[in-house]
């Protein structure tokens, strides 16, 4: 949304200094703010905002005029308006009249157009302030490509080249001590946005004249990014580095806090989406030892097959099937809970040949995901069950349902459980008793927001204990956090409130992206620390 002033915006949301002086900056970032409760403006002079408008999140985002042309526009307006990046969705945004004409006459009533070309895209930069501190969740506009000065250590590095991930993908570029992140690019398994990468990675390097030495790419082998980063290494002759998407998470967040090169291991908590593994499943519940050059793997969580792989992201119920059916009394369970709707639900499924790809694990890698996770209990409580617009929409959608203050009154023992499970060196987090706790409650009429709150201080309690047994075995004196699920409020807040009884410092990301916009610069100083050894 774009309001006029800070004034209109107070109407619906409640601002803090931080959040104030965000919207008023010279990045002039669209901020997520918390929206108001209650009767809104009781002498009716405000309109109220549809419910199509962020739907099913306790957040907006707010931006304010940034240009002149928006303050001719909203200079008559008491009410905010839909502010969109002008782009058909998960593609690049329009840049030309022609293209705007066509692409958006679906979309658009009229067109105000004008003759200044637009050379490079770049999205508005999104951000938000979570326990006092700035984050950014979208680095564009506002932001890139100003350089990040890196830790002590780097400024020998060769020119590197960091080609990011395949989801809010970024790329880096490491010269001279100082590291420039593009701005956000978009997912590229799209074929415009991909080619988008392409021409704004070629303008990159024909403006900054980098000329990488190496170029750091993501294990997957699938990532589009990966491929083409091969593709550049073979035909020019240049060193390309794998690194593990992980461990690139980690070392961007080590390096924004400034952690010299020559910085001991520390403990990592990286939980996302997905990263490729080194055992050639999915990861994205890891505690690794790390310092930039390599890492070890201490402990995870429990895998279970992703059914459909990629469908999996935008079916969650397919993420609660799998994890209910790889419990060790399943068919006890089925019986049990019979009842529940979410297992009518499951009735209209076709369990049988689930079951068949699962077994035979056609299409259904193992994953160690805390991102699909969430979508698992997101579904089983009714949430996004049958399908997500975007990776995370359940997630985002079953955090909304928790009122900060409300989660404060419930005490840390009420909560879902979670085991601990041993083997060759690794702690394995089991779900199994979180489930029939969870189950349970279903059947018991709990209401979503309870289930919600349950599930999300067992995971925090399950972190803090998991830390506590590797700081027992193991030599850490940080602990470093990043990741797509740390976008999440509640959990960043309250674990780094519970982290402080290891009274060792807990560094997060600000000004870097902790989801995948982040892990090119993790991939640059990884790559670095490796050529220096």
């Amino acid at each position: 949304m774009m309001a006029r002033d800070i004034t209109v915006i107070e109407q619906y949301c409640t601002l803090n200094a931080q959040e104030r002086e965000l919207l008023q900056s010279s990045a002039a970032p669209i901020v997520l703010i918390k929206k108001r409760t209650g009767n809104i403006n009781p002498e009716n002079s405000y309109p109220p905002i549809s419910d199509f408008v962020a739907p099913g999140q306790n957040c907006l985002g707010f931006i304010l005029p940034y240009t002149p042309l928006h303050h001719l526009i909203l200079k008559r307006m008491n009410r905010p308006i839909v502010f969109t990046s002008g782009n058909i969705s998960d593609e690049p945004q329009c840049i030309d009249n022609d293209e705007a004409r066509v692409k958006l006459a679906q979309i658009a009533d009229y067109f105000l157009l004008h003759n200044r070309e637009i050379v490079n895209r770049v999205d508005d930069s999104v951000v938000r302030v979570i326990a006092n501190k700035i984050q950014i969740i979208r680095r564009a506009r506002g932001y890139a490509p100003a350089a990040i000065k890196l830790p002590d250590g780097f400024i020998q590095a060769p020119q590197i080249l960091g080609m990011g991930g395949e989801l809010k993908n970024t790329f880096c570029l490491l010269n001279s001590g100082k590291a420039i992140i593009s701005q956000h690019l978009g997912d590229l398994e799209n074929a415009v946005l991909f080619q988008e990468y392409q021409q704004t990675l070629d303008l990159y390097l024909n403006l900054f004249e980098h000329k990488p030495q190496v170029i750091a790419i993501d294990k997957h082998p699938e990532y589009l990014s990966s491929k083409l980063g091969q593709k550049l290494g073979d035909r020019n002759q240049i060193q390309v580095v794998e690194i593990q998407h992980h461990h690139a998470h980690i070392a961007a967040c080590m390096a924004e806090n400034n952690l010299p090169l020559n910085t001991e291991k520390v403990l990592g908590i990286a939980f996302d989406g997905l990263g490729y593994g080194d055992d050639g499943t999915l990861w994205g519940g890891e505690f690794i030892l790390a310092n930039y050059q390599d890492y070890q793997r201490v402990a995870t969580f429990k895998p279970v097959p992703m059914i459909g792989g990629k469908q999996a992201i935008y079916q969650p119920w397919r993420n609660t099937y799998a994890h209910l059916a790889s419990l060790s009394n399943w068919e006890e369970l089925k019986g049990k809970y019979q009842d529940l709707e979410l297992f009518n639900f499951w009735r209209s499924q076709p369990s049988q040949l689930l079951d068949q790809v699962m077994n035979k694990r056609i299409n259904s890698p193992l994953t160690s995901s805390v991102g699909r996770l969430f979508d698992a209990v997101a579904a089983a409580i009714g949430i996004c069950r049958e399908e997500c617009s975007y990776e995370g929409q359940a997630a985002i959608e079953m955090e909304a349902l928790i009122d900060s203050y409300n989660f404060g009154t419930y005490e840390e023992s009420i909560s879902y459980d979670f085991e601990i499970i041993k083997s060759n060196n690794i702690e394995y987090i089991d779900s199994q008793s979180m489930w029939i706790q969870l189950l349970d409650d279903l059947q018991q009429n709990l209401p979503p927001q309870a289930i919600a709150i349950k599930f999300h201080q067992g995971l925090i309690n399950i972190i803090v204990k998991v830390v506590a047994n590797i700081l027992q075995q193991y030599k850490a004196n940080q602990l470093v956090i990043s990741g797509g699920v740390f976008q999440n409020t509640i959990i960043l807040e309250k674990l780094q409130q519970q982290l402080t009884i290891f009274k060792i410092p807990v560094l997060t990301h600000r000004m870097v992206p902790t989801n995948d916009g982040g892990i090119s610069l993790g991939q640059v100083v990884v790559a670095a620390a490796k050529s220096l050894i």
